[in-house]
């Protein structure tokens, strides 16, 4: 949905694909160790590290941190912005299910499909 900071030269699609590829081999092992889910993960490199999480069990937050940050502060943080998006989600899904509101997808045309994918 957005991403902040120093991620100029990330290829954000290849991460989004592999990130959620990461997250759906993730509930295949929480569902034979008959677990729920793991609504967090946590990877350690050399140079960067790598956060993810599952909010409102709609989204995918992933936060990629170095030694400028710590463990413990991104959690801290990661719980604090899950709180907060998740109610825009609820939001969202109740204003979507009323039917008052137009979705936001009904104005999107192919072409503007197009143009998204073709930078």
């Amino acid at each position: 949905i957005a991403q902040a900071g120093e991620a100029e030269q990330l290829d954000e699609t290849p991460l989004s694909s592999l990130t959620a590829g990461n997250v759906a081999a993730t509930g295949g092992i929480a569902q034979l160790l008959a677990e729920k889910e793991f609504a967090g993960q946590f990877h350690e490199g050399e140079k960067t590290n790598v956060h993810i999480s599952i909010v409102g069990a709609r989204v995918i937050l992933l936060v990629l941190f170095d030694e400028r940050s710590s463990l413990g502060l991104v959690r801290l943080r990661v719980r604090k912005a899950a709180v907060e998006l998740t109610h825009v989600l609820e939001v969202l899904v109740k204003k979507s299910e009323s039917g008052n509101q137009p979705s936001v997808f009904a104005e999107i045309t192919d072409d503007d499909i197009d143009n998204l994918f073709n930078d």
